[in-house]
């Protein structure tokens, strides 16, 4: 195998590079929206599926007043 050439390299990094394609400002903006709402999604789930073993472990353990 031949020793690379630093020169090389680099001439092969931008033509990597230059095949890179960036999201729009839309479709950033819409994303980042879409990563709120499931998280939102996702917090509510959390919070009603623990509070739903919460009283059920209080009824099975007899902690339930």
């Amino acid at each position: 195998m031949a020793k690379p050439n630093l020169f090389t390299f680099f001439q092969e990094v931008r033509s990597e590079a230059s095949k890179v394609t960036w999201p729009t400002r839309k479709e950033t903006m819409v994303t980042t929206a879409m990563v709120f709402v499931l998280v939102l999604v996702a917090s509510v789930f959390f919070l009603l599926s623990d509070m739903i073993i919460r009283w059920a472990l209080s009824l099975v353990l007899g902690l339930g007043r």
